[in-house]
């Protein structure tokens, strides 16, 4: 498996996480009673908290896999190859990690994908709006649309990583 498919792993599973957290977490409040569906701006901090949550922990969660990853590719080509030459360790990681034309056009392919999925929730937002539904449940479907747009993007690439362009 390529480090970019590993890192859409990671990015997958994190995305994941923080959205499975922001569903427990609102669907707690709303048990509670404490996120009312006429309170927007208790559903604004509840998103505005989680999308700082998902950020944070995306680039936490990405600077520890590209440290191990570094660390991986060190042991791995001390074991296979018997040599400690600090230079060719660090031009093999830098070879492993380095984004070529196909790693920049499956990129641009996954993220239209990704943009897709967000557009078309975005659209489904202001239908909503339209028959009525309360903004709550528009913001919702907004929030966890790009979400699950993000989670798509991660998945195309992996896909298109494997299946080819």
């Amino acid at each position: 498996m390529s480090y970019q498919e590993k890192r859409s792993i990671v990015s997958i599973a994190t995305g994941i996480i923080v959205l499975a957290a922001y569903a427990i977490y609102v669907r707690n409040r709303m048990v509670a009673g404490l996120l009312p569906a006429d309170d927007l701006r208790a559903w604004a901090v509840a998103m505005l908290i989680f999308i700082g949550i998902g950020v944070v922990a995306t680039i936490i969660i990405q600077i520890v896999f590209h440290i191990l990853m570094s660390v991986s590719i060190a042991v791995k080509h001390k074991i296979e190859k018997d040599i400690v030459d600090e230079k060719e360790i660090e031009r093999t990681i830098d070879t492993e990690m380095t984004e070529d034309e196909m790693d920049k056009l499956i990129s641009l392919k996954s993220d239209k994908v990704g943009f897709i999925c967000a557009g078309t929730g975005f659209m489904a937002a202001l239908v909503s709006l339209l028959f009525n539904a309360s903004p709550a449940l528009m913001l919702n479907i907004l929030f966890v649309s790009f979400s699950v747009g993000s989670l798509i993007e991660g998945i195309s690439q992996i896909y298109y990583y494997r299946k080819g362009i």
